[in-house]
């Protein structure tokens, strides 16, 4: 897949198995799954890291192939979903780390284009949100209160 903001295309990553059900020699039951997925968001963990950890430290190679469902649905249901999405919540991390950066750099301009991509890719997401649902349609990006959304 190509990048978005450049010319160039995309690293080439890892490829999911192309069987589609559990493996046989899995530990976990669906129930235990899913009660692992809700003690590990209780802890404050974001829908990827608790992916990652079950796959490092509980061996469940891929959560929808045993539950049937996402991560993020399994949160939802249980009322634990983030309010905003992750993808959403690492671009304005980024927006407020490269504003942070410009405070003491201010002449560089390279970090200045980067904030404007990076910026057009939280509007460009958040429409998408607010169309799917995700987001209600009051909700506002503000550039200069982007750390309050991190909070």
């Amino acid at each position: 897949m190509a990048r978005m903001h450049s010319r160039r295309k995309g690293k080439a990553g890892s490829k999911k198995p192309t069987v589609k059900k559990a493996p046989v020699w899995l530990r976990y039951s669906p129930k235990e799954t899913e009660m692992l997925i809700v003690k590990l968001a209780k802890e404050g963990k974001s829908p990827s890291q608790i992916g990652m950890a079950l796959r490092d430290a509980y061996g469940l190679p891929d959560v929808s192939l045993v539950l049937k469902k996402k991560i993020t649905k399994i949160l939802e249901e249980k009322d634990l979903a983030l309010e905003i999405p992750e993808d959403l919540r690492a671009l304005i991390k980024k927006v407020v780390a490269i504003k942070k950066h410009l405070e003491t750099n201010n002449p560089d301009k390279t970090a200045k284009r980067g904030l404007i991509l990076t910026e057009s890719k939280i509007k460009r997401l958040v429409k998408y949100y607010k169309k799917t649902g995700k987001l209600t349609s009051e909700w506002k990006y503000d550039p200069k209160n982007a750390a309050l959304f991190l909070e």
